[in-house]
């Protein structure tokens, strides 16, 4: 079925339904689960490989929790999703999706959200800023995926919308799962503590293979083909150097207490995936960033088939270095002239994040991670625009852009072009 019909057929069932379905899912105030046990509803919003994994992570971080809402530009992603989330004997007793409370198309969003106490948003980073702003609207606590934004204008907009949150007192919780590392965090303590001496020079390395491909059908149209295949275009990913780099990207800022550099430099293209089902993104990025003290950050990525991977960051300073991996097994520093390893309790960062929300939320006490996850996200941006462009980028610059990735329309049936590869020394910096 296609997706326009998909979100035709669900509103006529919707607007048929009976108004005591809805209001059963009706949100609790925050003040009344605040430091109690009462149910927390539970809504996912974009239920790809990433939105099922934070639905099993929120619903194994509280007891008396149960997922009822679920919202996706396409039904047999919702589906799918919903399928595998019921055969997870862990919480399959925690989920309670009627036919009423599955929610398609663009507009999915705020149908789960008006039904929750707790939304997470997992869809194309394109739509995160509009679909975080609605749920701070509407008081709602959120797991936010990584990156919030695909460009300047979108990461003004999460760090308005995260100051809102702050006034209300609602958590937001990033997707950005390495600060919730054990093992990270006991490294970074040390850091900070001058366990390397001054910091001067960073290399953030993610070099991994391909991922999936999904060939256009006869009977997509524009905007359905674009959006199953998301992650090749700009416009909804942001380019893979923001969509997975940033992780990496973040690490390297948390290194540097969250001070981000003044500007960047570098270059990218097309080696490998340089065909039309490739989108108009990159398959490698070189970025140099620098800071105001002169220290510099070498942010390289690739996607390519058949070469050596490497995801971790190497931090060299005065007194000592070492590096961060996503293995952790190799995470080990010089500190004081001394070698050191973790030792401590491991953890699955991906569910503590959701523990750890939860558990503020029980308290009272919101977690706001909204600044460096929006600063982390325009890092990832700065360098694309760096290696779009061919040009140097200034941090303030980047900032303040005026490039709006937004496409012309939200409509499954009007014709939609595909972007353009960028050109640097023609692509002009905006």
């Amino acid at each position: 079925m296609k997706a326009s019909n998909m979100t035709t057929s669900r509103r006529t069932f919707l607007q048929s339904s009976t108004a005591a379905t809805l209001a059963a899912a009706l949100p609790l105030s925050r003040v009344a689960y605040a430091q109690t046990s009462d149910l927390l509803r539970v809504g996912l919003v974009g239920c790809g490989g990433r939105g099922t994994g934070a639905a099993g992570q929120a619903l194994n971080a509280d007891s008396n929790c149960k997922l009822v809402a679920m919202g996706d530009a396409f039904g047999d992603r919702l589906e799918g999703c919903l399928k595998g989330l019921k055969e997870n004997k862990n919480f399959a007793d925690k989920i309670d999706v009627p036919e009423a409370m599955r929610f398609t198309g663009f507009d999915a969003y705020k149908k789960v959200t008006d039904a929750v106490d707790v939304v997470l948003l997992a869809t194309p980073p394109h739509f995160r800023p509009m679909h975080l702003k609605y749920a701070i609207e509407q008081d709602r606590h959120v797991f936010c995926e990584k990156p919030v934004a695909v460009d300047g204008p979108g990461v003004r907009d999460v760090l308005k919308t995260c100051e809102l949150a702050k006034k209300k007192k609602l958590s937001v919780v990033s997707g950005l799962c390495l600060r919730y590392n054990n093992a990270f965090n006991a490294a970074i303590k040390r850091l900070h503590d001058g366990g390397v001496g001054d910091i001067h020079t960073l290399l953030a390395n993610d070099y991994r293979g391909p991922i999936w491909v999904k060939p256009r059908t006869k009977e997509q149209t524009d905007m359905e083909y674009q959006m199953r295949n998301w992650y090749y275009f700009t416009w909804l990913s942001g380019d893979f150097n923001v969509e997975q780099h940033v992780h990496m990207l973040d690490v390297a800022s948390w290194v540097m207490k969250d001070e981000y550099p003044v500007k960047a430099i570098g270059t990218g293209g097309r080696i490998v995936r340089n065909t039309p089902e490739y989108g108009n993104i990159y398959d490698h990025f070189a970025i140099t960033y620098e800071y105001a003290n002169g220290s510099r950050l070498f942010a390289t990525c690739r996607q390519i088939r058949g070469c050596s991977n490497d995801i971790g960051v190497y931090v060299t300073g005065t007194k000592g270095s070492g590096q961060f991996s996503s293995n952790t097994s190799r995470l080990g520093f010089d500190f004081d002239g001394k070698p050191w390893k973790y030792e401590g309790p491991t953890n699955n960062h991906y569910q503590t994040e959701h523990d750890e929300l939860f558990a503020a939320i029980r308290a009272g006490k919101p977690i706001n991670n909204g600044d460096y996850m929006s600063k982390s996200t325009l890092l990832a941006i700065m360098g694309r625009m760096a290696a779009y462009t061919g040009r140097e980028v200034m941090w303030d610059k980047a900032m303040n852009s005026t490039e709006d990735l937004t496409p012309p329309h939200y409509d499954w049936k009007k014709p939609l072009a595909e972007p353009e590869v960028a050109r640097p020394g023609t692509t002009k910096l905006i």
